[in-house]
């Protein structure tokens, strides 16, 4: 899985071959220099040490023309690695975003938000970032194992010495990085959770607020973020207690240093003056354990980042949407459904073995109680969900073998619920349609029965409709998402419920509406209110998964007493 990490992350580094070039030959230049300054530092001291100022001179003058060079280096591959992680990013999260959409329903059904929001946003930062923070470590690296080379130079013994010391601290951070790394992984768990809350709190607020629910609400929130400063803390709570004892080790090697350095230069093994440079670069050397030490712990918090990421880019874990290769380029709206079962748990069956035609340009309704399975009948001719038994037919293809486009770019669906994005209400409309024209929009909010209420807004069109349209009422709310349908121009219009939140004078605009776009698009709808029904062409009475009668208002009305029941009971409610 690491090495599939690795090369799915270089699938995007390779994007920006340009840019890592440059970033490349900045980072040459740096290692060169890394490696020669410590040496000339090295020769600067004994220079000092032994008096010879004229050397000391042109030497510190090199000294300083390699360091302004590096200044220089350092500054383009900061800002080359800059580049190349917000390139990284940017190709990662709409990746990322592409695949979220091709996720399967069923599978987004059993997810919270959460879980998609942080991968989304936290884990593909965290990828980006590790370029940065090789940046910046890799050349510090490279100096410190300039500074080792000199070390080794002066007196293999004490070169010795330190290689030992390293040894030692690197298995301390290896085991506490492995420590650290199991937790993190709980941590970002418990964050996907908390994550999901906190979006369930400020999209549900005025629900919660309505509802009494705060208290309630408020104690399950406290539950999940306690959790997460738990394992939160029990995180730091690592990182003190090897910082602690690594601290401890760092500060025992260093007396053991003294000790050595002592016995050496009693024994007439080094001199002092080399012993001065060693002991000056000593926190140089262990500084280089440190930042290999970070170098792996950012390896781990990217490999964990990326498995997180890549489930959802390039792997099975998440059921991906299939469509087929046949593609429809004008879809005439003909539907069949052949003997089609359905469940969303695999146990109980939601539609049992239904079959039924509708023609072209027909207007159909489906009436039933809640629960009957209709909306899932218009769920299932949009694909959002794939059949278990059975076959559905567009112009006579089956399902199966269509493209998306051929499915759902001649779909429209407007639903009882719809979202309403947090933009303006033009931007509501342009969001399904590139392109579309301002005469467009107007003719679409007319239709629906929504430009008057527009125009009456000091912004207009260009208002800004609040997350989920909560600045509008819920029948405007139905009125946008009927004409965000309308402009998709598509043959096939699926109304589910769309009028339910409308008062009798909209509802009855709106009848116009669809009765106007009668025999030039095919309609199916949904109502409980059979007075939206009356006009259709075909009513299809649906109960418990089975279509159990089908005809005209007229014909129902005449031989089905559920039907006349239901109509009856419609009236006396409209009389009362």
């Amino acid at each position: 899985m690491k090495n599939s990490n690795l090369k799915n992350a270089f699938k995007y580094a390779k994007k920006q071959k340009k840019v890592f070039i440059f970033y490349f030959l900045a980072n040459i230049c740096l290692a060169v220099i890394g490696a020669v300054v410590p040496l000339l530092s090295a020769r600067e001291l004994l220079f000092l040490t032994d008096g010879l100022l004229k050397n000391l001179f042109y030497l510190s003058l090199i000294i300083l023309m390699v360091e302004l060079s590096r200044n220089i280096c350092h500054a383009l591959a900061r800002k080359y690695s800059q580049i190349f992680a917000r390139e990284v990013l940017k190709d990662i999260q709409i990746d990322m975003a592409n695949e979220v959409l091709k996720i399967e329903t069923a599978d987004l059904d059993k997810k919270s938000s959460g879980v998609f929001i942080d991968r989304l946003v936290k884990d593909t930062s965290r990828i980006s970032d590790i370029f940065l923070q090789l940046n910046m470590s890799v050349t510090d690296v490279i100096t410190n194992i300039g500074i080792l080379i000199a070390i080794f130079v002066i007196n293999k013994v004490i070169f010795v010495y330190y290689i030992v010391g390293i040894i030692l601290i690197f298995i301390l951070e290896k085991i506490r990085i492995k420590k650290y790394n199991a937790m993190d992984k709980e941590y970002r768990r418990h964050a996907e959770k908390t994550t999901g809350l906190a979006s369930e709190l400020i999209r549900g607020i005025r629900d919660i607020k309505v509802l009494n629910a705060s208290e309630s609400f408020m104690n399950s929130t406290s539950e999940k973020i306690t959790e997460l400063n738990q394992e939160r803390y029990k995180m730091s709570e690592v990182m003190r207690r090897y910082s602690l004892i690594t601290g401890s080790v760092r500060d025992i090697l260093d007396f053991g240093l003294i000790l050595l350095a002592i016995f050496m230069i009693s024994h007439g093994d080094i001199t002092i003056a080399s012993v001065v440079i060693i002991y000056m670069y000593r926190g140089r050397v262990f500084n280089l354990l440190t930042l290999a030490s970070q170098m792996m712990e950012w390896y781990k918090d990217f490999n964990l980042s990326a498995s997180r990421v890549f489930e959802i880019i390039d792997s099975d874990v998440f059921a991906k949407e299939k469509f087929g290769t046949k593609h429809l380029d004008k879809v005439k709206g003909d539907f069949e459904f052949k003997n089609v079962s359905f469940s969303y748990d695999d146990k109980q069956k939601v539609l049992d073995n239904i079959s039924f035609k509708i023609k072209h340009n027909e207007t159909v309704s489906f009436v039933g109680k809640s629960g009957a399975g209709k909306t899932t009948i218009f769920n299932l001719l949009a694909k959002m969900y794939n059949i278990k038994e059975g076959q559905i037919l567009i112009d006579g293809v089956d399902i199966e073998e269509l493209d998306r486009d051929s499915i759902r770019g001649n779909i429209s669906i407007i639903t009882q619920n719809p979202y309403i994005f947090n933009m303006t209400i033009k931007d509501n409309l342009k969001i399904v349609k590139e392109g579309l024209t301002d005469e467009e929009i107007v003719e679409a909010c007319k239709t629906a029965m929504l430009d008057e209420f527009i125009e009456s807004l000091p912004d207009k069109y260009d208002t800004l409709v609040g997350e989920g349209g909560l600045s509008l009422s819920g029948g405007q709310r139905q009125r946008l998402a009927i004409a965000r349908a309308l402009v998709q121009k598509t043959k096939i219009i699926l109304f589910d419920e769309a009028t339910s939140a409308l008062d009798n004078e909209t509802q009855k605009g709106i009848q116009d509406a669809i009765n106007n776009m009668k025999d030039d698009y095919t309609i199916l709808i949904i109502a409980h209110r059979l007075s939206t029904v009356i006009n259709s062409d075909k009513i299809m009475m649906v109960d418990k998964g089975k279509i159990v009668a089908t005809g005209t208002h007229e014909e129902l009305l005449k031989n089905n007493k559920e039907y006349k029941k239901l109509y009856d009971m419609e009236l006396k409610k409209n009389q009362n």
